[in-house]
């Protein structure tokens, strides 16, 4: 189980001959729970983190949520725009950290969770993890998150590769966003590969599999039996989600009848559970093949 946090022991790297980005051991999270985001691209990830946030938040707990994403709109529903990242705010400072503070890099969003847009390099250039890795040392050098009681990445990547792996690095439990259909569970399959890489040398787990955008969860549970996964929340395919992004607005600020008020309660019941612990799962990834031949294709 996840209970209180605790100062992590030292360990070894990634290993020889991996090309993950290692992490600086005094850049470890101590003293909040830390959730890692991943899912499919355009599967709902922000949207999932954000309202997830104000659930945290909602039960009376001081929230981080670092977006992970050169697009920068992770927190868009939170602080409705899009702030600037930590890497342009240290461009703009010719990386002389310094010279900012927690102002800079750092807006309060919706219920008082605290957003943070870690941003990207240039295309073609740089890794993911080294905006992460900078991002994370601000936050230490600034003391945000000795009194933070959670933290949420929000991370772009499909495979994940080793600089959008980062956040693993940090995080106590991995959580995956999937819908009810193939390539939302293909992308499931290769982030549990992911997972269970960086779990040998940390201490992230995978927690489970929150399912959006699905009437129905028959194919991922088929998934889940033939991998050790396991479903957290399901949150059904309605227009008011979809509208949330477009008024700028999480789900708790939204008016939406009993149907929106049963997903507000399946997010704040979801808090509750990653709050009280869940049990890491030892899942295992399945060969490209036997996805085929798991969901039907021939």
């Amino acid at each position: 189980m996840l209970d209180s946090p605790v100062k992590r022991p030292p360990r070894d790297g990634d290993g020889d001959g991996s090309v993950q980005v290692h992490m600086d051991l005094p850049m470890e999270i101590d003293g909040a729970k830390v959730f890692a985001v991943y899912g499919k691209g355009g599967i709902g990830k922000s949207t999932t983190s954000s309202n997830l946030s104000v659930a945290f938040s909602k039960l009376g707990k001081r929230v981080v949520q670092i977006g992970c994403d050169p697009k920068h709109d992770s927190t868009f529903t939170l602080t409705k725009r899009l702030v600037p990242t930590v890497i342009d705010t240290l461009q703009g400072v010719r990386f002389h950290s310094e010279e900012l503070t927690l102002d800079d890099f750092v807006y309060e969003g919706y219920n008082g969770v605290l957003c943070v847009e870690a941003g990207g390099p240039p295309a073609g250039t740089g890794c993911g993890g080294y905006v992460v890795g900078q991002t994370v040392k601000l936050l230490k050098e600034h003391h945000l998150l000795e009194d933070t009681d959670v933290v949420i990445f929000d991370v772009l990547g499909d495979v994940v590769c080793g600089g959008f792996a980062a956040p693993l690095q940090h995080a106590d439990r991995a959580l995956v966003v999937a819908a009810n259909d193939f390539d939302s569970i293909f992308a499931m399959n290769r982030i549990v590969a992911a997972i269970q890489a960086k779990a040998k040398n940390y201490d992230v787990r995978l927690g489970g599999v929150i399912a959006n955008r699905s009437a129905d969860t028959d194919q991922i549970e088929r998934f889940n039996a033939a991998t050790g996964m396991k479903t957290l929340a399901h949150l059904p395919d309605l227009d008011v989600i979809r509208r949330s992004r477009l008024t700028k607005a999480t789900l708790f600020e939204m008016d939406g009848g009993p149907e929106l008020e049963a997903v507000q309660a399946e997010y704040l019941r979801l808090a509750a559970t990653l709050w009280a612990g869940v049990e890491p799962l030892d899942a295992k990834s399945l060969k490209d093949r036997e996805i085929f031949d798991l969901l039907g294709f021939d």
